[in-house]
């Protein structure tokens, strides 16, 4: 029996008060950030008459915000291109290819996705060390790049077991090679997993901190998330203009998924589910 929108009442009311919580820590964000100097956060209320615009601005200028923000998008971009093309052709072998050496190195995958990167801090560390990588961009690319393939290989593999074999066949039948066949016909049809997996390693390339604190020393190679540890000291920070750096450090990342979302949802669960 077809439901009626008036029955559908209470799932639109919990949608709603679902949708509102999950704003409160944006709203607290954009409260702090707008703070004036003037009051104390422990006494502000949670409507303020007046807004502080020039919080921002001191926070861009004193955390040398334009600088990071070029250097996360160097980062972002480099590791997100190569993830992709990287974990695109693995995914199509892992997919097409069944070989009990390649069920050996997918399941090592998976393994690896249950892994905290972390925790490998220290041996990569000399390994980016003995290999000049410190206070680089290229060698920051490659860790980043690494640690997003497992995840998008799986998600590619599954991803292509869905699509039909007869047009990659079709292809090489009329005198495409494997590889032109995937690139030029099957990889336009990975389009929406492809869009999540922007989406996804973009954010976490750019709010990355853990490795970027270790191997990008240098303040002119910093990025946004230790641009806006700036304003942490040893007696306490400045939560007004950390919170100015962090909203006006979002909005890339915010841009991002708005241009992409349309195939995130429909690209995270096909790749989920599908073989």
């Amino acid at each position: 029996m077809r439901k009626t929108p008036l029955a559908k009442t209470p799932l639109y009311a919990l949608m709603i008060l679902m949708a509102l919580v999950s704003l409160i820590p944006f709203y607290m964000l954009l409260f702090t950030a707008l703070t004036p100097s003037s009051i104390s956060l422990a006494d502000s209320r949670l409507l303020l008459r007046h807004f502080e615009w020039g919080n921002l601005a001191a926070a861009w200028r004193e955390s040398k915000l334009g600088g990071a923000m070029t250097n996360s998008s160097i980062l972002m971009g480099g590791s997100v291109l190569l993830s992709v093309l990287v974990s695109a052709g693995a995914g199509y072998v892992f997919a097409r290819v069944n070989t009990w050496y390649n069920r050996i190195l997918f399941n090592v995958l998976l393994f690896s996705m249950m892994i905290p990167g972390v925790i490998n801090t220290v041996p990569l560390y000399s390994l980016m060390k003995a290999i000049h990588g410190i206070n680089t961009h290229w060698a920051m690319i490659l860790l980043l790049a690494t640690g997003f393939i497992p995840q998008s290989v799986f998600l590619y593999a599954n991803f292509i077991r869905g699509l039909s074999r007869e047009i990659e066949e079709s292809a090489v039948i009329d005198g495409c090679t494997l590889f032109e066949a995937f690139w030029r016909i099957s990889f336009p049809l990975l389009l929406p997993i492809t869009s999540t997996l922007i989406i996804l390693n973009a954010i976490a390339a750019w709010n990355n901190y853990a490795q970027s604190v270790f191997f990008l020393q240098s303040q002119e190679l910093q990025t946004v998330p230790l641009a806006i540890s700036r304003f942490v000291q040893t007696y306490g920070a400045d939560y007004t203009k950390m919170a100015s750096a962090a909203l006006i450090g979002m909005l890339p990342a915010v841009i991002i998924y708005f241009v992409f979302q349309r195939f995130f949802v429909k690209g995270i669960s096909a790749g989920a589910v599908k073989g």
